[in-house]
């Protein structure tokens, strides 16, 4: 196929500005682009603004310096191992009195692009305001921060200048690069090259202001040549040189359509494209995360940042180095798969399908079966996946070799397994070598589904607050940046800086009542110390209370409520064998629930029209353990949120169906006429997720695909006791997220790198091995729910 048609930014997706290609740079040739100014210009004052995707992670990579082209005197922008973004100058083989800059942020979501802009202006008065640095709109903290006055930097010097690289050929960034501004002589904001959607998401836009005499604008479109895929379009001809970049068609072709914006560009799409994942693989990722290699004699296998349940996918690989011992099989796995395993390959599980390079076998749970032709170095197999017949076809060299696999139903993500082989994947974002079967796309987020819930702010929130012993109106429109704002019929409240209770308060109970999910304590009216008062359009009202102590808001500490959107004062509900009061919010998948208990056994309808993944009960006029149902535990088995216990097992102590829950009175409500509140959930992809993993008691931790990034993330070991464990993108802000609360305790909030998370653009990755969330072999069931979904959202 030949290079894809050029659109017009403007009009592709409906008027709203798009990037129209990216560059790969591969550390593996030494990829770079420089320039030498012809004149000096402005040193102490310029602005850069691009978007990144990172591939290789936890190496140190430049992505811009300038100097005299030693390491002595120099200006350097650069990730380290350690995936902070470190700023630093150095003059005369020292950075005292210069720029030591290293960010509190870790930045190693591979899954999707980054916007960064360093606005730096030396002359400032104020020493924080000299280097401001910002990431999808935000302005970043820092662990270190020197920034000396009035210092000329070798930025528009005439010195060599480099993109990609150190000044002394070192350092070589692996990634993609897009959409490069920059701006001599003038101190921006994100402002100028960014905008926040109606979702909350940061979009790129043009810029409109002058550039300077060193200024350029990089766009990457011109694929004329290498020389012209540089070309500057400020209109200063700025053009960059560019080195060991390829335009030669196959594997190293480095011009991509992967891209930081969705658009149509005539029906094929453009927009993230998939990649292989390096938080899920034993083996070494690299070239922008399409390439794999494992030189040890065993199976290694990689898998991608997409996940896909529905549609029609087409993907191309190719291996080599496939001589002697060295083999290679791919195909897809499920989410399940055993990963950072060695002896694992696509095929060898029950929901994983390959296809074997030697004699063509084709292989699922580990049992070979007679399929193709084999194939050999630089053959190009094909994949086309129909999830919505579900099959699974191969191709070898555009020929296809039948239907290998049928039947299949579930979530699958491409895998490469190899075999001290070398495979190198196409997803579409470069020139496919065959045209794809009719039907079939290219995997990239402008091709995934619409989910239903753009914004998940619209139905959850996590707000945190400073209580101030008095009324206090707590509004939910800083959720996130688009101030989207609901009224919440179901509100958890946490003191974190001060040890008290979990408070839960529903719309149907009323606002004067709650329960702790730390006490087996029946529910509590009119708290002298406090309470919920009102539940309002665009948040909550706490109390003054009559106490010294205000639980939930006691004057000048923190606190975080948790809240959810289901369908407001309640209905009659008979679905059940009692009648139930139900606030659902089928969009969503939430209900609350109420019901009393009787002397036999009895069913309960919950309105959410779907089988619930999740449901939390707990008697409320008397004493008695919180019981949850999760789908991962099935209903032969039951786990207390008050408890660290493991989880239970009783036979048929839940039965559920898509219109009522039926459970288990002696266990786990412990007698009739009781009152009882049940909060239900299901899974709506894209906001909301419900699953189980196994950890593996490494800090290099399992990886969790959600589909979303999320926002609110709910885990318990199942298999031990352990507490349960919650984080949000509210309180811990940035990766990794440190901070944690505990659902089962009244402690106060703990801020510990024994809790790393990360909340990454289509999931989170473990980053401990603390047994609350990664013990070796242990089960731990999770609820998630998200910010945005992948298909719009941006690398944290």
């Amino acid at each position: 196929m030949g290079l894809p048609v050029e659109v017009n930014p403007l009009l592709a997706s409906g008027g709203g500005y798009t990037v129209q290609r990216s560059l790969r740079f591969r550390s593996s040739a030494s990829a770079y682009l420089n320039r030498t100014p012809a004149s000096a210009t402005n040193r102490q004052k310029f602005t850069l603004s691009l978007w990144i995707k990172r591939g290789v992670l936890s190496v140190n990579q430049a992505v811009f310096s300038a100097s005299d082209g030693t390491q002595s005197n120099e200006f350097l922008i650069y990730l380290a191992t350690n995936d902070t973004l470190n700023i630093q100058q150095t003059v005369g083989g020292t950075s005292a009195g210069q720029i030591s800059c290293a960010t509190n942020a870790v930045f190693r979501d591979p899954s999707a692009w980054y916007h960064m802009v360093l606005a730096i202006d030396t002359t400032q008065a104020t020493s924080t305001n000299r280097l401001l640095l910002y990431i999808n709109g935000v302005s970043q903290s820092f662990s270190s921060y020197s920034v000396g006055s009035s210092i000329n930097t070798w930025v528009n010097n005439t010195n060599a200048h480099a993109i990609a690289k150190r000044s002394d050929a070192s350092l070589y960034l692996d990634g993609y690069l897009s959409e490069i501004n920059f701006i001599d002589g003038q101190q921006l904001t994100p402002s100028s090259f960014g905008a926040y959607d109606a979702n909350g998401v940061w979009q790129p836009k043009g810029y409109a202001g002058t550039y300077g005499t060193n200024g350029y604008y990089l766009k990457f479109i011109n694929t004329t040549s290498t020389t012209t895929l540089c070309y500057d379009y400020s209109g200063n001809n700025n053009n960059w040189t560019p080195n060991n970049i390829s335009l030669t068609a196959g594997v190293g072709y480095d011009s991509m359509i992967d891209s930081p914006t969705n658009y149509a560009d005539g029906g094929t799409g453009r927009g993230n494209y998939c990649v292989l994942n390096p938080l899920k693989a034993y083996g070494g990722v690299y070239n922008g995360n399409l390439s794999q290699y494992y030189p040890v004699a065993n199976w290694t296998t990689g898998t991608s940042t997409f996940y896909v349940s529905s549609g029609k996918w087409y993907w191309e690989v190719i291996y080599t180095n496939l001589t002697g011992a060295s083999y290679g099989i791919h195909g897809i796995v499920d989410n399940n798969f055993a990963q950072q395993t060695l002896g694992n390959y696509p095929g060898v599980s029950p929901t994983s399908y390959g296809y074997f390079n030697s004699g063509g076998t084709k292989y699922n749970n580990a049992t070979p079966a007679a399929y193709g032709a084999g194939y050999v170095d630089n053959d190009v197999i094909g994949v086309a996946l129909d999830m919505d017949v579900g099959t699974l076809t191969f191709y070898k060299n555009g020929v296809s070799q039948g239907t290998a696999f049928t039947g299949l139903s579930g979530s699958f993500t491409p895998a490469v397994g190899t075999y001290g082989s070398v495979v190198n994947a196409n997803f579409g974002q470069r020139p496919f070598a065959y045209t794809p079967p009719t039907g079939f796309k290219a995997l990239n987020t402008q091709n995934l589904t619409t989910p239903t819930i753009s914004n998940g702010a619209q139905y959850m929130a996590a707000t945190t607050y400073i209580g101030n012993g008095g009324t206090l109106p707590v509004t939910n429109g800083g959720n996130n940046n688009a101030g989207t704002t609901f009224q919440p019929d179901f509100v958890w409240l946490k003191g974190r800086s001060v040890a008290y209770a979990n408070g839960l308060y529903n719309v149907l109970s009323g606002v004067n009542k709650f329960l702790s999910s730390n006490s087996t304590n029946a529910e509590t009216t009119n708290d002298p110390d406090g309470y919920l008062s009102a539940f309002n359009a665009n948040g909550f009202t706490l109390s003054a209370g009559s106490s010294s102590s205000n639980t939930w808001n006691q004057n000048n500490a923190t606190y975080i409520g948790w809240q959810w959107k289901a369908g407001g004062t309640g209905v009659t509900n008979t679905s059940g064998s009692i009648t139930s009061t139900v606030s659902a919010n089928t969009s969503a998948g939430f209900s609350v629930v109420t019901f009393t208990s009787t002397a036999s056994t009895q069913s309960v309808g919950h309105g959410l029209g779907v089988t619930p993944s999740l449901i939390i009960l707990k008697n409320r006029s008397t004493t008695g353990n919180w019981g949850c149902y999760h789908q991962s535990l099935g209903v032969n088995s039951y786990i207390n949120l008050n408890s660290t216990a493991a989880a239970a097992t009783v036979s048929n102590i839940w039965a559920v169906s898509s219109t009522t829950f039926t459970p288990d009175r002696a266990n786990l409500i412990g007698g009739s006429g009781i009152t009882c509140v049940a909060y239900c959930f299901a899974p709506v992809a894209g906001y909301s997720a419900f699953g189980s993993y196994t950890g593996n008691g490494s800090a290099d931790g399992p990886f969790i695909y959600l589909g979303f990034r999320p926002r609110y993330l709910f885990v318990k070991l199942t298999s031990g006791a352990e507490n349960w464990y919650c984080q949000d993108s509210s309180r811990g802000t940035y990766n990794a997220n440190t901070f944690e609360l505990f659902p089962n305790l009244a402690n106060a909030e703990q801020n510990s790198s024994a809790y790393n998370t990360d909340f990454l653009s289509n999931g989170f990755k473990l980053r401990t091995s603390d047994t609350s969330i990664n013990t070796s072999s242990g089960t731990y069931i999770y609820a998630a729910f998200a910010e945005n979904p992948f298909k719009s959202s941006r690398a944290r």
